[in-house]
């Protein structure tokens, strides 16, 4: 690759340099030079020496503004800021006119959290600047501080009127249209930016997100075809593209795109497990698994790919391999509800009820209190002759679902079986009261307690 002459002067100072460093002799270099060097050594955050560089170049120059600013950022990254503001002050008083001066000032109100000072000086800056794009940056980025994303966002629009090329200016743009719920004011600015600069994939990327999130998955796959006709090695915009066929149901062509990540850079468990499951909808079965296996070989913690593997197995009816995949995956984790969940469902359809209850006792205790975790547990605390362990189960799951008719009439049937009629009458009412028609439970459920003279009377007292 060709350097051009400004990179080459550059590249030889900075060797200039260093071979300085190693000889102790002192060489001259100008005032610029020392600048760039300071500079490159604070970007490699090489902090000492640049330090040493700064303090050759103030011998050699004592009177340069440049040199001088390029103190004052070191003061504000070292947080002196009132060294630097005061050797500001000194500037401003010989070069008033600076606008650098103005920024270097609202670089330190912005780091005493003084933004709309900030603000008001880098509005100064703009009077005096050839660059406008950096200043307009500036500030939108000092309005970001303040969560004023409407002005933030004319900001880096104004950056970007100024530099299309700009790319953080064109992220921060729609992040601010995003956080704003404007995501077709969004689409339609990305429009009019693509008309002047077409060829930026960036644009079509974000304008491919933005149909995305709004379900237009069309012009999302359209989007995402132009940013990868223009970088076609565009991770990003290739695994969007797959998310964007698939939720159209176009699985051939989800797979294709979720492969050339995988072509790209190392696979990912993500790109595994979704090829597994288009290949799932697609009905090749030898396939999605080869792919759920992949996706748990490549990432064991993750537990998409295991359930991925289990539920395979569940809808297949095969609860022997469904079982195996689950013990896998509780013996890398055994305190995760989704896996309790599925051993518990397994072992209820093998009529291993012991193991279910234990199953759904756990997944309750990591945290599922989805109600159906809930009636499953009882349901079978019920099957196994455990009245009273299943009255304490619904009395808890009552507390998160405390107006739910089938939590009410399974507790009256329990509390009848028992034998305590007044608290069986109490729930069986609120469970007449919440749900009429559901009284079938108790039929279906409690045919003991079905028959009982009193118990249809009840119902038919309230029914009227």
């Amino acid at each position: 690759m060709q350097l051009s002459n400004e990179e080459e002067d550059y590249n030889l100072s900075l060797k200039k340099f260093e071979s300085m460093l190693k000889t102790n002799k002192v060489l001259f270099f100008d005032s610029e030079e020392f600048e760039e060097i300071i500079l490159h050594y604070l970007d490699m955050g090489k902090a000492a020496l640049a330090k040493k560089a700064l303090k050759l170049a103030l011998d050699q120059h004592p009177k340069s503004t440049g040199l001088k600013l390029v103190q004052v950022e070191m003061l504000v990254y070292d947080d002196k800021l009132d060294i630097a503001e005061k050797l500001l002050n000194e500037l401003y008083a010989i070069e008033p006119t600076n606008e650098e001066i103005f920024i270097q000032k609202a670089n330190i109100y912005s780091k005493r959290d003084q933004h709309e000072k900030a603000v008001e000086l880098l509005n100064t800056a703009l009077e005096y600047t050839d660059d406008y794009a950096d200043v307009y940056n500036l500030i939108g980025m000092e309005y970001l501080f303040m969560d004023n994303l409407e002005m933030a966002k004319q900001s880096f629009i104004k950056c970007l009127e100024e530099d299309l090329d700009d790319q953080s200016a064109l992220y921060n743009v729609v992040y601010c249209f995003e956080f704003l719920d404007q995501n077709l004011d969004a689409i339609a600015y990305l429009n009019k930016y693509i008309d002047k600069n077409p060829y930026s994939e960036i644009a079509w990327h974000q304008m491919g997100r933005l149909y995305y999130g709004v379900k237009d998955y069309e012009n999302a796959i359209r989007a995402f075809d132009y940013a990868t006709l223009i970088d076609d090695e565009f991770l990003g915009a290739f695994m969007e593209k797959a998310k964007a066929y698939e939720r159209l149901n176009k699985y051939q062509e989800a797979i294709e795109s979720y492969s050339r990540t995988i072509e790209l850079d190392d696979a990912t468990s993500y790109a595994l497990l979704r090829i597994g499951k288009c290949h799932e909808k697609l009905g090749n079965k030898v396939l999605a698994l080869k792919f759920f296996n992949q996706t748990v070989h490549e990432d064991p913690l993750l537990d998409k790919g295991w359930i991925a593997i289990t539920d395979f197995y569940v809808r297949q009816k095969n609860y022997q391999k469904a079982l195996f995949y689950v013990n896998k995956a509780l013996a890398i984790d055994n305190q995760n509800r989704l896996y309790w969940k599925r051993y518990a469902t397994i072992n209820k359809n093998m009529n291993f009820f012991e193991e279910a209850e234990f199953g759904f006792r756990k997944a309750v205790e990591f945290g599922d209190h989805e109600l159906d975790t809930w009636l499953f547990w009882v349901d079978i605390l019920q099957f196994l002759g455990e009245f009273e362990s299943a009255i304490q189960t619904l009395l808890q799951a009552s507390e998160y679902y405390p107006e739910e008719n089938e939590v009410e009439y399974r507790l009256a049937g329990l509390y009848f079986m028992i034998q305590d009629n007044t608290k069986a009458k109490f729930h069986l009412s609120n469970g007449l009261r919440l749900n009429f028609d559901n009284y079938i439970i108790l039929e279906d459920m409690f045919p003991v307690v079905w028959t009982k003279k009193m118990v249809q009377n009840y119902i038919a007292k309230h029914k009227k």
